[in-house]
């Protein structure tokens, strides 16, 4: 039974997740280029049927233009058109970064991703709204760095769209959606991200701590001159 229990749970939150992919933009993920400023950094993030390719693109202090790019084959970073070698090190520490942001602005369609483990945990009220509560969390293989680490996604019952997420890397965040704007038929968001003072919860219990007020306000996360290609 428990291992029923447990197949129900899994496949619950694969169908409101899919529902969510689908209110954010569908199939529209699957062939696009989309290119966006992130604070200091321009991105283009670019998929074509199981083909990706996301790049950071930016100038040091001395005016070189710097290009961080990984796709399906793995990283590499030029530097006034020209590769750079670098260490694993680096490698991974650069891979991370601009896997992050892709990472945030491409969800829930991300959560499609075949390291990614869901489980459902039920109805909740977020300012008098009903939400659908799903734990996320990330096998070692495929997983990036953080794959020990949990998220929770809430996601309104009536628009499907994600209002509310949370994760432990970094420290406890609480983030909720500030606006959003379609481009390309594409829901992209914007977030206040709060940070939950109260450390002795799991993630997928901040929405309680912050609507107890146990929250700070760090950042907001903001993409801005989206186009979509």
């Amino acid at each position: 039974m428990a291992l029923v229990a447990c197949k129900d749970k899994t496949d619950k939150a694969r169908e409101i997740v899919d529902k969510s992919i689908e209110a954010h933009g569908g199939a529209k993920y699957e062939n696009f280029t989309a290119e966006l400023d992130f604070r200091k950094f321009h991105f283009k993030l670019m998929q074509n049927n199981g083909k990706y390719q996301y790049e950071r693109i930016s100038k040091d202090s001395a005016n070189n233009e710097i290009w961080d790019i990984i796709n399906n084959e793995g990283f590499l970073r030029i530097i006034n058109g020209n590769q750079v070698t670098l260490s694993g090190k680096d490698i991974t520490k650069y891979t991370n970064a601009v896997n992050s942001v892709a990472y945030f602005v491409l969800l829930p369609y991300k959560l499609k991703d075949k390291a990614v483990n869901l489980e459902y945990l039920g109805e909740t009220e977020i300012d008098k709204q009903q939400y659908d509560k799903v734990k996320v969390w990330f096998d070692k293989e495929g997983g990036g760095k953080d794959f020990e680490d949990v998220y929770c996604y809430w996601f309104n019952q009536k628009t499907h769209l994600v209002d509310y997420l949370a994760y432990t890397s970094g420290g406890p965040r609480f983030r909720r959606v500030k606006n959003r704007q379609t481009v390309g038929g594409i829901v992209f968001q914007n977030y206040e991200n709060f940070a939950i003072t109260d450390t002795t919860i799991q993630a997928y219990d901040y929405d309680k701590a912050f609507i107890a007020g146990k929250d700070s306000l760090l950042s907001l996360i903001e993409q801005k001159n989206i186009v979509l290609k």
